[in-house]
Formats: C-alpha cells, structure tokens, sequence
C-alpha cells in the first residue's frame, strides 16, 4: 500500500463523522494552509478540505491559523506609506449601487489612508470594486509600486486578490466548479496585508460576525469593526438596524446604530454605476444614498475614535461630504 498523504491528517480531522470530528487547532490550521500554499496537497485533498470546512463553518482558531500561514508568504515593502484602514470588497453588489466606495474615497479625502482588497467575477450577476474603479477614473493596483503611488495620490488604494495573493485567488475562483464559497472568503477579508491599526468588514450572514470579532482578538487586531452591510459588503443600509460587532485594545462589544429613515426605500430596476459619479458631484442628491455614504463614514469614524459618540460621528460625516471636492472623479482624474 502507498504511504498516507501528509495532508490527510487535516481531512480526517474534519471529516471522521459526527463523533470522531473535531475543529482544527489554530497551528494545525496554519500548517495545512502552509502546505496548500506551497502546492504540497492533491486537487481532491483541496475539495475536501474546503468543503469540509464549508459544511461545519469555519471556527475563529482556523482562521486565525490560515492567516498565520499566509503571513509567511506575503511580505510587504518598506517603503509602502503606512495604511490607517484596511478594508476587505469581496461580496459584490446586486440589489444597491457600491455606494461603500464613496464612503472610503471621503474617508481618503480627509486625510486616512485606505488600502482596500476584494475579488471580482466569481459570481454572476454581481458589480465588484475593480470594474467600478474604473467609472470613477481610479485604476486597480497590479503591484507594489501601484499600491505605493494610489496612496501618495488619493490616500486611496485597490488590489484585487488576484495580484495580492494569485493562490487564495484561484481558491475563491472554484466557486463555480464546487458549488459553495469556500473559507477563503472569510480568510481573505482578515488579512490586513500592511498591518492596518483600524479594519473593517463586513459579512452578508449575521452568524459570521462573531467569528470575525474572534479571529481579530486571536491575531491581536487593536481595532475591528464587523456589519451585516449590504449585500454583504462593508456598507450600512440606512432603512435598517445596523449592529457592529467591535474589537478595541483585546475587549469585544457590540453597538446598535439606528435605522436612519422611518420609510423603507424601493430599490433602482436597473443599477446605473454613473450615478456613483452623480451623487458625489451633487447632480444627485438621492436621500438613501447619502444616508448610506456618510452612515458607512460614521461607524468608521467611531472605530477610528475620530468621535466619541454616534451623533459626533454622524455629524462629522455629513460635516466632511457637505465640504467634498466635486468633480474630482471620472475619466479624467
């Protein structure tokens, strides 16, 4: 008989049955990604895993250790201009406009540098952060020296997880071929690349909330924001209850943000992305979207101790959109 596959050990782990399974410790976690990041696993071994991990839901030490592995393998230039936020794209959006990328573009006008991450195409039917760049006159980031010059220029840049990590990125890119995401999806949202002191995500199932607030305490994260945003990215919906589930110096809490409006709105048949241009130029003054756009900005806001209370951050965001530079954004800038 052939000798047992090192990697066999992690499948059997999650999948010896109801009785016999048990969740991965965080350093066994970190070596089975090591081994997948270093090709050292067979195609079926990587199915099993993922989907493994899919059925049962990830636990916090997993993701802890899978982002362990994947700092071993991701070093970052000194000279990169240091990153106040980090903020993870992965979801897409379907039902409203990416109005989250108007928030982090006023968020970078005032002066925080934002480097945000996501991946693009792996569902259908789904608006992603790269091609919407593109509307905006903004360019996605293909290497270091890109994501160096966007922050310099816009304290504002983008990467797709193709270019930041290709491995997790043809992970993410057998959605298709497995049926179901895969853990990469919430991997990928905690890895914070350049060390940001502030993070903030958000998740589309309410569940996966506390599982990121876990893993950040885990990796020592000094301040996490996590939301149900809308469609699952990092956006708050201002018709509803929003409830962040926060990391602050090694403590955990929850804040309830209020829903801004009493009327819930009807959303757009068709999603136009030129009217994220519209919007920022005043040519649009659509009450759910600038509700949406500086809602997003105050919770970051508060996260970032920019304002000690609700109403500070609020009001300091609708401050900073009422005083944008319009026109700034398009083809030509």
């Amino acid at each position: 008989m052939n000798p047992e596959h090192e990697f066999a050990q992690y499948v059997r782990i999650l999948g010896k049955g109801k009785n016999g399974s048990r969740s991965l410790t965080r350093e066994e976690a970190c070596n089975a990604m090591r081994m997948i990041l270093e090709d050292k696993v067979r195609p079926e071994q990587l199915g099993a895993i993922l989907m493994l991990l899919r059925v049962k839901e990830e636990s916090p030490e997993e993701i802890t250790g899978f982002v362990d592995a994947c700092k071993q393998f991701q070093p970052v230039p000194a000279d990169i201009p240091t990153v106040d936020l980090d903020w993870s794209s992965y979801a897409g959006k379907k039902r409203q406009l990416p109005w989250y990328l108007l928030s982090t573009l006023l968020l970078a006008e005032n002066g925080i540098n934002v480097f945000m991450h996501g991946a693009s195409g792996h569902t259908a039917g789904r608006m992603y952060t790269k091609d919407i760049l593109k509307i905006l006159g903004l360019k996605s980031c293909e290497t270091m020296k890109d994501i160096k010059q966007s922050l310099q220029t816009w304290n504002f840049a983008y990467m797709d997880l193709e270019y930041l990590f290709p491995k997790l990125h043809h992970i993410i890119e057998l959605r298709p071929i497995l049926g179901l995401r895969s853990p990469v999806h919430t991997l990928a949202r905690m890895l914070n690349p350049f060390a940001a002191k502030y993070v903030m995500q958000g998740i589309f199932h309410p569940g996966y909330r506390p599982m990121h607030q876990e893993a950040a305490l885990l990796l020592e994260m000094p301040h996490l924001t996590v939301l149900k945003g809308e469609g699952g990215e990092i956006e708050r919906n201002p018709d509803n209850i929003c409830l962040t589930q926060n990391v602050e110096n090694g403590k955990m809490f929850d804040e309830e943000w209020p829903a801004l409006f009493k009327r819930r709105h009807m959303r757009d048949d068709v999603l136009d992305p030129q009217r994220l241009l519209n919007v920022w130029n005043g040519d649009d003054d659509d009450e759910y979207a600038i509700a949406s756009i500086t809602g997003t900005v105050a919770i970051t806001l508060k996260m970032m101790k920019r304002a000690s209370t609700m109403e500070e951050a609020e009001a300091l965001a609708l401050s900073w959109w009422n005083a944008r530079i319009k026109n700034k954004f398009g083809v030509a800038a």
